[in-house]
């Protein structure tokens, strides 16, 4: 038996490699590192088993071609290095794996293709066709394209949103370093945390950002948000590096692992907490903060003091406390322009197309410190 049977055991799994694991500086991609992990993942498809591969390294792939001599500061040339790596880093992929016979297909996503709740659908059923005719799937951010307001920012928090788009039973963070230590293990004695059940068996560890090698843009504290988002969704995580890849996915003991702290939610309610881009805020009073938070109930305009941004009907919005606490997320049944003269007053008050919740118990989810963004 095996020491994690709910990775061994996992039938479709999300495996996120970052830049560091593919490509050097200033060699560029570096096709042993990945020929090495296809090799991996391959197996884990001969064995019956389901992978979509989140692969980072576009960028960086982009920097020798272009004879550039570290990772673009400015956008511009960050999207143009995007642009001539994502083909060579895709074509590598494509080569190495076609030795196994497996086919691959390109997904390219930015933060508002899972922000848009029409875009999450259209991902999921793009990555659901894509298993179904046998091919794996390789995402990565559209670097492209991708503007900073709507950019993920690493590819550890756009896995675990994959994770659930694509329903997987496991995730694994890939990258260089062994998994998450109670302390920096350059400087000082340091041991690694074998298993995270929850946020307080992280409380005293201080978590870097800073990578070492100037091609990536995540660091350990990403990685950590990243596998708490999926934890709480139900889906175990491993970080691991990428060298012990192959013993994570067989479910040995290495790396760091966060087991699942939640039941998985319905596609709506994972959307609402951790992929949606709020449009606006509705302020509460005392009254209608304890109705949200202790009974879940739907929020009435009488709970209400006021209203920020400038959103439609149907849009996500922030519900804040009078402490500025951001108490629940939820699609809102008004527009920004209709709710003025609707607030605070009693439902039996109002004309009767003004009579339905502002936001519906059933379009609601309430907010803890895990939410994304």
């Amino acid at each position: 038996m095996t020491a994690r049977p709910q990775i061994a055991g996992a039938r479709r799994v999300v495996v996120k490699v970052g830049s560091s694991s593919l490509t050097t500086l200033p060699g560029g991609l570096d096709a042993e590192r990945l020929s090495a992990l296809v090799d991996v993942l391959g197996a884990v498809r001969s064995a019956g088993r389901e992978v979509v591969l989140v692969s980072s390294g576009a960028i960086a792939a982009g920097l020798a071609p272009l004879q550039l001599d570290g990772r673009p500061r400015d956008l511009a040339t960050a999207q143009a290095a995007a642009s001539v790596g994502q083909l060579r880093l895709v074509q590598t992929y494509a080569d190495a794996f076609a030795r196994h016979d497996i086919t691959v297909g390109q997904v390219l996503l930015t933060a508002d293709d899972l922000t848009r709740r029409s875009h999450y659908r259209n991902a999921h059923r793009t990555m659901e066709r894509l298993l179904a005719l046998g091919a794996l799937p390789i995402v990565n951010e559209n670097d492209t394209v991708a503007t900073e307001e709507i950019r993920f920012g690493d590819n550890d928090r756009l896995a675990a949103l994959v994770a659930h788009v694509a329903q997987a039973d496991a995730l694994v963070l890939l990258s260089d370093v062994d998994g998450v230590y109670d302390g920096d293990p350059r400087v000082g004695p340091a041991q690694l945390v074998d298993t995270v059940t929850g946020p307080a068996d992280l409380a005293a560890v201080t978590l870097g950002t800073a990578k070492r090698n100037g091609v990536g843009t995540g660091g350990m504290a990403t990685k950590v948000e990243a596998a708490f988002i999926a934890a709480h969704a139900g889906v175990p995580v491993v970080v691991t590096s990428t060298p012990q890849g192959a013993a994570a996915l067989a479910g040995e003991r290495v790396g760091t692992l966060f087991t699942p702290m939640g039941r998985r939610p319905s596609a709506r309610q994972f959307w609402l907490r951790y992929a949606s881009r709020p449009r606006g805020r509705v302020l509460l009073d005392e009254g209608a903060v304890r109705a949200v938070r202790e009974r879940h109930a739907s929020l009435l305009a009488a709970g209400i003091t006021g209203v920020t941004g400038d959103f439609l009907a149907d849009d996500p919005v922030e519900l804040v406390g009078p402490d500025g606490a951001v108490v629940a997320r939820g699609l809102v049944a008004y527009d920004a322009r209709e709710m003025p003269a609707l607030l605070g007053r009693k439902t039996g008050d109002l004309a009767p197309e003004y009579r339905r919740e502002v936001v519906h118990r059933d379009e609601m989810v309430l907010v803890g410190r895990h939410v994304g963004r």
